[in-house]
């Protein structure tokens, strides 16, 4: 039963932290189709911002045990790639 609810509290918190991803994700593309230039410093500013919550937030799901090492680079390095394609998409419009 315990490890059960480990394993439930584990999957939680990764879904939590994809979710928060898919948001600066979604916020960045908005910003990129509506608002601003991807070298603008708002734009730096937000994603620079954002990045390192998310960082934050992995490091201390981590640290409680609930997301493997692994997962969590992981999970930045495809939102650091994702977001990537996305400059690269927009900067050749």
């Amino acid at each position: 039963m315990a490890s059960e609810i480990a394993v439930n509290h584990q999957e939680k918190a990764l879904a939590l932290l994809k979710a928060d991803a898919n948001k600066i994700m979604k916020l960045i593309k908005v910003q990129m189709d509506n608002l601003t230039m991807p070298q603008c410093p708002l734009y730096e500013e937000v994603l620079d911002t954002q990045m390192f919550g998310l960082s934050r937030e992995i490091d201390f799901a981590v640290r409680l045990g609930l997301v493997e090492e692994r997962e969590g680079k992981a999970l930045l390095v495809s939102l650091e790639r994702e977001l990537s394609a996305l400059h690269d998409a927009f900067t050749t419009k």
